[in-house]
């Protein structure tokens, strides 16, 4: 199963230098929950889509974690890997969004298809919204604006083989 990963750049700079991320994760998915939001909203979504809703959703808890990450970049990290269907179980917390999972397995660099990283035009944008996520999370719409300018900027997309690269380039 293809999960998304929230990280930062201080995760990712250890997923290349150790080539492992021990589990258990809070991971992204095309869960049954995601399927049936779409489908009960008349939205014709292809896989494609879906997959692209995951990731944002990734995208967004990456704000909570650089919140958290003094060190790493003030951009957003997502690392799409596959991962065993049996090592991912949705979350049944009825707080969480459609697409959250929990991943019990190691996320090996093997395992990466990629990661998507912000660029450096989206660093404002994200230092602000990292400082108001929750509050957006909580309902504020002042905050929701500022978080929606940071979501408004599209991740790069790095291949595994490029990680390093891309870390060298922050």
């Amino acid at each position: 199963m293809r999960v998304y990963l929230p990280a930062t750049t201080t995760v990712l700079r250890r997923l290349v230098d150790e080539g492992n991320l021990p589990g258990p994760h809070t991971a992204f998915a095309v869960t049954p929950q995601l399927r049936d939001f779409y489908e009960l909203s008349d939205a014709e979504t292809d896989v494609e889509e879906l997959e692209y809703a995951a990731l944002m959703g990734a995208a967004r808890a990456s704000l909570r974690l650089i919140d958290i990450d003094p060190a790493a970049a003030r951009r957003r990290v997502v690392v799409a890997a596959d991962v065993p269907d049996a090592a991912v179980r949705p979350l049944d917390d009825p707080d969480t969004d459609r697409g959250a999972v929990r991943v019990e397995a190691d996320i090996a660099i093997r395992d990466v298809a990629s990661a998507h990283i912000d660029g450096a035009d989206a660093e404002d944008d994200v230092r602000a919204a990292v400082g108001v996520v929750l509050e957006a999370d909580l309902g504020s719409e002042d905050a929701q604006f500022v978080v929606d300018q940071a979501e408004g900027h599209e991740l790069a997309w790095y291949a595994s083989q490029e990680m390093g690269s891309a870390l060298e380039l922050l």
